[in-house]
């Protein structure tokens, strides 16, 4: 497996979960929903990330 491609796409996704509640009306960065959704969205991009590097390697 690809680290590197596995890491790229924990911080992307952790950074739009970590976003998505302030698109959503949630103007608190620091807020819980933040926080949660960072952790989520960082889950499903090592999750792809997994994917997508045994699909190219």
């Amino acid at each position: 497996m690809n680290k590197k491609l596995i890491l790229f796409f924990a911080s992307a996704g952790g950074l739009a979960g970590g976003y998505l509640p302030y698109l959503f009306g949630d103007h608190n960065m620091f807020d819980i929903w933040s926080i949660l959704g960072g952790l989520v969205g960082g889950f499903a991009g090592i999750w792809l990330g997994v994917i997508i590097s045994k699909r190219i390697g």
